[in-house]
Formats: C-alpha cells, sequence, structure tokens
C-alpha cells in the first residue's frame, strides 16, 4: 500500500510547517549554530534539549529529525486541524508502543521540504528493497553542479524524492519527473504537492515513459552503483552488470536533448586493469554530435566500496548477509579486473555534429565553490574555442589573465640564488583549476594583458630565448587551449 500524499494532506502540511517555522532557518534559529552542528554530526543530544521549549516547531524538529517518539497530544498541536489517524494513514506518522513516530521523513531542504523514507539509521535496521532515499551527499554533489541558466523543458530522470526537480523549478518552465518505483513517484508526487510546484510525473524503466521527445536539459541521478548485475535496492542498483548504467543514461540521453540543449548525471566506471578510464568513458558516447565533460571526483579501493554501500542500506559487513553479498560483490570484482571504482559528473550537450568536444579530466581536489556556474562558463568556453580555436584566430586574439589566478613558484637553494622546482598556475575560484607551467610559458602568460595579440606575444619571446617561433607556437597554442578552456585565460 502507498502513502496516500494528496493535495488535501499537503496542503494542511504545508499550513502547519509555515505556521511553526519549521523551515531551514526556523530550525537553525531554534537550535543554534552549535546544536545544529552537532545534529548534523549525528549528535542529537544537544539539539534534542534545545528543541524542548521551542513549541510546535521543537516538536516537529524531535518527530522528522531527531525520529522522538512523542505523546499525542503534543503531536496534535504540532499539526494543527490535521486528524492524526489520517497522518497514521498516510505513513507521515506512525503508532508506537511509546507514542507516534515520524513514518516518512520530512525535512526542510533550502526553500522546500522534502518527503523519503527513513534511513537506516531511523528505522534501527536495514531499509526494504523499494526505500526511496532522501537528501544525501549524491543528490546535493549533483544540484551544484548542475547548470542553472533559464530553460523551457526539463527532464528529471530517476526523481527519486524529487529533490533534483525542486531545484530545477528556480529556473525551468516545465518540469518532467520519471521513476521506475512506484513508491518513488508517490513520494516524489507528495513532495511536489507539499511545496506548491506543478510537476509531470511518468513511470517506466530509463528514457521509456518520454519515448520520441525532448527537452532543454535532462538532469539523472541514476542507480550507478557499479558490480554484479542485481538489484537489491531499486534507488541504486539497476540490474545492470558493471557500470552498463552509467553507460546507458550517457549513450542515450543525448537523443532526448534538443539541439544545444544540455544534460548532466553522476556517474561511475570502472578502473580495469591495462584500461585508460578516459577511454572507457569515451567509448559511451554516440559517434558525433555531442561535446562531453566527464569529471572525475574520486575514485574507490573496491573494499571500501563495497563495505560503503553494504552500510548505506543498513547491512552490517559483519554479519552472515553482509559477509555472503560482499563475497559475491568482490570476487566479480576479481574476476572483472577491477582495480578502483571511478566517480563523478558528466555533462553532454548536443551540438550540430561539428568539432565535438571530449574532455576526461581529474577533479579531486576539495574546492569550495559550486560546479553548477562553472559548468555554464565551460560550456561557453568551449563554444568560443570552436568558433576561434585555430592557430590563425588564437594568434590574431588578445588575451588576458583573470585575476583570480595566481602563479605559485617552489625553488630550491642553488650555488647562484634560487632554482625553480615547480611552477603552478592556480584559480582561486570555481573548482580551483591547477596547470603547471614551465619557464617560457609562465613568462609568455607574463605578458598577456590584453594589450598585445598572441603571436606579437610569442614573436617576442621567441626572440628574447633565441628560440625558433614556429617551434614556440606549436607548444603554446595547446597549452593556450587548455588555459582557456579552464577559465584562466580569456580573450579580451
Amino acid at each position: 500500500m502507498l502513502p496516500d500524499l494528496n493535495a488535501t494532506l499537503t496542503s494542511g502540511l504545508r499550513d502547519a510547517f509555515h505556521s511553526a517555522g519549521y523551515t531551514t532557518d526556523g530550525v537553525l534559529t531554534a537550535l543554534g549554530g552549535q546544536a545544529h552542528a552537532a545534529m548534523t554530526r549525528g549528535e542529537p543530544e544537544p539539539a534534542r534539549r534545545a528543541a524542548q521549549d521551542s513549541g510546535p516547531l521543537g516538536t516537529l524538529i524531535r518527530l522528522f529529525l531527531l525520529g522522538d517518539a512523542l505523546p499525542k497530544p503534543e503531536a496534535e498541536a504540532a499539526f494543527k486541524s490535521i486528524d492524526l489517524d489520517t497522518l497514521i494513514t498516510a505513513e507521515v506518522l506512525r503508532p508506537t508502543e511509546d507514542g507516534l513516530r515520524a513514518g516518512l521523513d520530512i525535512r526542510p531542504h533550502d526553500d522546500w521540504w522534502v518527503i523519503a523514507d527513513l534511513d537506516a539509521d531511523q528505522r534501527g535496521g536495514p531499509v526494504p528493497s523499494d526505500h526511496v532515499l532522501g537528501i544525501g551527499q549524491a543528490s546535493i554533489s549533483l544540484a551544484r553542479a548542475t547548470a542553472r541558466r533559464p530553460v523551457d523543458t526539463l527532464l528529471d530522470l530517476g526523481t527519486g524524492c524529487g529533490v533534483q526537480a525542486l531545484h530545477a523549478s528556480r529556473h525551468a518552465r516545465k518540469i518532467t519527473a520519471t521513476d521506475l518505483s512506484t513508491r518513488a513517484l508517490a513520494l516524489a508526487k507528495g513532495t511536489f504537492l507539499l511545496n506548491g510546484l506543478d510537476v509531470e510525473l511518468g513511470q517506466g524503466e530509463w528514457f521509456g515513459p518520454v519515448a520520441n521527445r525532448r527537452f532543454d536539459q535532462v538532469v539523472c541521478n541514476p542507480p550507478f552503483v557499479v558490480g554484479p548485475p542485481r538489484v537489491d535496492y531499486t534507488y541504486r542498483d539497476s540490474g545492470l552488470g558493471g557500470d552498463d548504467a552509467s553507460a546507458l543514461v550517457v549513450r542515450q540521453m543525448p537523443s532526448f536533448l534538443n539541439e544545444g540543449g544540455v544534460g548532466q548525471l553522476l556517474a561511475s566506471w570502472l578502473h580495469r586493469k591495462g584500461e585508460d578510464w578516459a577511454d572507457r568513458v569515451s567509448s559511451w558516447l554516440p559517434r558525433g554530435g555531442v561535446d562531453a565533460w566527464f569529471v572525475q571526483r574520486d575514485i574507490a579501493d573496491p573494499a571500501l566500496y563495497v563495505g560503503t554501500w553494504l552500510r548505506d542500506a543498513g547491512v552490517d559487513p559483519r554479519s552472515p548477509e553482509g559477509r555472503e553479498k560482499a563475497a559475491v560483490w568482490l570476487d566479480w570484482f576479481a574476476k572483472n579486473d577491477v582495480e578502483g571504482i571511478g566517480f563523478g559528473f558528466v555533462t553532454l550537450r548536443r551540438t550540430d555534429g561539428a568539432h565535438a568536444e571530449v574532455v576526461c579530466e581529474d577533479l579531486r581536489h576539495a574546492y569550495v565553490d559550486p560546479l553548477g556556474p562553472e559548468t555554464s562558463l565551460w560550456l561557453d568556453r568551449v563554444d568560443w574555442l570552436r568558433a576561434n580555436g585555430s592557430a590563425e584566430s588564437l594568434l590574431a586574439t588578445r588575451f588576458e589573465v583573470p585575476e583570480s589566478v595566481l602563479l605559485e613558484e617552489v625553488s630550491s637553494p642553488a650555488e647562484e640564488g634560487w632554482t625553480a622546482l615547480v611552477r603552478r598556475l592556480h584559480r582561486q575560484d570555481g573548482p580551483g583549476w591547477q596547470h603547471e607551467l614551465d619557464e617560457v610559458a609562465a613568462a609568455l602568460l607574463a605578458g598577456c594583458r590584453g594589450a598585445l595579440p598572441l603571436e606579437d606575444l610569442v614573436t617576442l619571446l621567441a626572440f628574447a630565448h633565441d628560440e625558433p617561433v614556429e617551434g614556440l607556437i606549436a607548444n603554446a597554442l595547446p597549452v593556450v587551449r587548455d588555459l582557456v578552456r579552464h577559465g584562466m585565460l580569456r580573450p579580451v
């Protein structure tokens, strides 16, 4: 039986939440910074004490964020005019021996509320196979990495509890959300109604619910967990072996994009012995007509990967069930020569087929700024290079180094002063790109102040270093293209 999160019920919940101040800012104000931080670390007692005297807001915090049992009169005061039996029927609450507890995870997220299933810690045991995941690190990472320019139509493929569609509501006029899971769609529908959003829903596998349609933007957080072809949990397992789920989305997504449309997803890929990961993911792309940017954020050891995902589902790796599942998983990795599992973001753009750009790169260092704005700018820079990336055009362009870019040098003592060991160009904003340079390249960039075209700078540099101009141009142009692509050198 699915929870009946209808318009009447969600309207009542919205009124109760607004009245109590159950919002992101309201919760932070009620708890205070230290107790709120402790709660996010999994230390509930400071938050529980702070919520005790916070009226209906404190009740909702203890119920949904701390998992406490509440007496019936206290719950009635928090939910105002909503009948408790209605809330129990809709799974919002569940009766227990010690009172009423949350039956669903309903929590503030930015300017919205998100409805999902209770996780393993909240349930006190493993989650069921149709578990609907709530707000997690992966969904937040994808939301931060998504381009946010205004679009007319957007598809949230594999919506789950609806997090990506919520964020899309800020820049997309019409949103379509699909999922294979009936339960996921029921909770997503509740999420959208609770937030007053009109979202078209569709059920089915992969792109099946939107066959023969195209969108300006597609966002997807697929079941990207890699391993043997099985489905233990629908939120993470696709039933496809290895990294075939990520490959399927990358291969098919461009055909569901309008010309110039952008698709973005989280993905995983295998690192196999003797195989370059960039060759592997590039092979997933359809031939021509697609700009692609694969950004690798992490590489996991197979043993650590298996243990992490077992715990995520509430399965103790030390239990008989955990040992059995781990053995099957690790055997599959060993049989397929898997040395690691890569994880990251993929951005695809449908183009007219001429000179598509495919870039695979590591971005495993820490950075603060969200990747979404950088993604939009990366696409702009790729467009500029497509139009102006020839040797003739680049040489005629005047460039400048943005103020956010610094040159860092590491030197060692030498007989005559210092000898530079490393020259590194470092962009301080965005994802913090870094490029190592030689002495000549550093000198070339020092002259990029928007006054002279690149050809003049190279000619002067060749004269100063007594090198042939042609050779210096051949070495400089690939470096210039890379720096332009990463926003570390820009045309004036």
